[in-house]
């Protein structure tokens, strides 16, 4: 075994012990002191004003077990995602679907990143299958998702930190606010998701009303909501999670009731002021949905929630004024969510100076968050499309009358995946390899590239006419050895 094996072993059999050297009064006392602290942090936090946990400080320590484990990337962009929605008018937010997309939002000046469930269940999901927005993916798959994002900032953090330069909007770690849809089941599955959710980073999960084995995409038909009490228990289960994990995940309710007209059960009396009588042939009572309906939801889960959003069928600066005032009539520091749906047609609903307008207005009646789901599903599709388009046309020209465009953003906005070779690491593993060889590697890749080449030399952001271009960090360029011919004979290693 290793000497880190054996350092780990030797720390955790040190910690053991002195666990067991405790007596039973001590562990006791140990035990209160912690329930104490958290039930102070829940009581005098800012964070948590207006928030209801039905349970106890000792059932939360009771679940954690004996082991911490820190979630670094959650807890920050938790922390992060907190602190711009106190400090900003309105955070606005775009659905990423693959990692490079996302680096592309916070390179571009973004603050927050949208993960949907739509988008994964579209072309980004574990099952490797094209799915409409119906639940029908593995459950883990928003998790791998944000955890594929994750991985996507980190490494563009790793290849910037490296050469020098500063991150855009002060971290490449924008905050992920992902997409739970409804639980995939019971409140167990919603237990266990937001779970998976915090390990893979995410910094705010969002739950729907509707009955998962039936969900839906807001903006179709026959959406089936559960009961109140079975909704609000969906995120009683999530905030019990990031709490059992020790993160300050932010939990979005979100409800369906402006737009579904089914329910599974009536036994919640604040439920059956919606009822009209009738059943549908699986047993579903008909209700009266619409915007009363979504408030007297919005009103119920505002307890138990950081952010409540109204999912809309259109883009109604009305109805969202009447939704937010009457949530902030018994609520009135409750932040509220818009989704800035692609399944609006905006133009045909609004002019263009109501659209320009419509962000800022809601941002005055507290909607913090906004969001536009499916950005990246339609920015991918259209682009390829075109490109694809003229391509048939005329051929290469087409090419490279994209290739100028990616120049022309270089200059003038900092893209930079026009060098791709960089862009995905290829300098920063180069630094790696010479690190390890001590400056003596002959197989670095970006010096004699063709991006070293032909991308290089051309005129970058901020260059003077007639001045040397700015350079990537480079690599120590191999020294060659003159060694016995003994010596180069021995095996590489390989």
């Amino acid at each position: 075994m290793s000497a880190n094996g054996n350092g780990k072993h030797t720390n955790q059999r040190h910690h053991n012990l002195a666990e067991h050297s405790l007596s039973e009064t001590e562990r006791i006392a140990q035990c209160a002191l912690a329930q104490d602290c958290l039930r102070y942090d829940w009581a005098n936090n800012r964070r948590w004003k207006g928030l209801e946990r039905p349970y106890s400080a000792e059932d939360v320590l009771r679940l954690r077990g004996s082991v911490h484990i820190e979630h670094t990337l959650a807890r920050m962009g938790a922390e992060r995602l907190w602190e711009l929605l106190q400090t900003e008018p309105y955070v606005n937010a775009l659905g990423a679907m693959t990692g490079n997309q996302a680096v592309q939002q916070v390179q571009a000046g973004l603050k927050a990143i949208y993960v949907s469930g739509w988008q994964v269940a579209a072309d980004a999901n574990n099952a490797g299958q094209m799915y409409p927005d119906q639940s029908l993916y593995p459950a883990d798959s928003v998790p791998n998702m944000c955890r594929r994002i994750n991985n996507a900032l980190l490494r563009a953090d790793q290849i910037h930190h490296a050469e020098g330069k500063v991150p855009p909007v002060q971290s490449w770690f924008a905050p992920l606010v992902a997409d739970a849809e409804a639980g995939f089941g019971g409140t167990l599955n919603a237990f266990e998701l937001m779970k998976g959710m915090i390990e893979a980073g995410a910094a705010c999960v969002h739950f729907e009303d509707q009955l998962s084995s039936a969900k839906k995409c807001g903006h179709l038909g026959g959406k089936v909501l559960v009961s109140t009490t079975e909704a609000i228990q969906k995120l009683v289960a999530a905030r019990l999670a990031a709490d059992v994990l020790g993160v300050p995940t932010l939990v979005m309710a979100r409800t369906d009731a402006n737009s579904a007209y089914l329910l599974t059960s009536d036994i919640d009396p604040r439920d059956r002021a919606f009822c009209t009588g009738e059943r549908t042939p699986e047993g579903f009572f008909c209700i009266r949905g619409g915007i009363d309906s979504a408030i007297a939801r919005g009103l119920a889960y505002a307890s138990y929630a950081d952010l409540i959003w109204c999912e809309t069928s259109e883009p109604n600066i009305e109805e969202a004024r009447r939704f937010a005032e009457a949530i902030h009539a018994r609520y009135p520091e409750k932040m509220l969510a818009y989704n800035c749906s692609p399944s609006f047609n905006w133009r045909k609903k609004l002019d263009q100076a109501s659209i320009a307008s419509f962000q800022p207005q809601l941002a005055r009646m507290g909607y913090k968050f906004q969001f536009v789901t499916l950005a990246g599903f339609h920015a991918l599709n259209l682009s390829m499309f075109e490109l694809a388009r003229r391509y048939r046309e005329t051929g290469m020209a087409a090419y490279s009358s994209l290739q100028e465009k990616e120049f022309v953003s270089e200059r003038e906005h900092g893209y930079q995946a026009v060098k791709h070779q960089r862009f995905v690491g290829t300098g920063y593993f180069d630094q790696v390899q010479q690190v390890i060889s001590g400056g003596l590697s002959s197989t670095t890749a970006l010096a004699d590239s063709t991006e070293s080449e032909q991308f290089h030399a051309s005129e970058e952001p901020g260059t003077e006419e007639g001045e040397k271009p700015r350079t990537e960090v480079n690599t120590i360029q191999p020294q060659v050895l003159d060694l016995p011919r003994e010596d180069m004979l021995q095996p590489s290693g390989d």
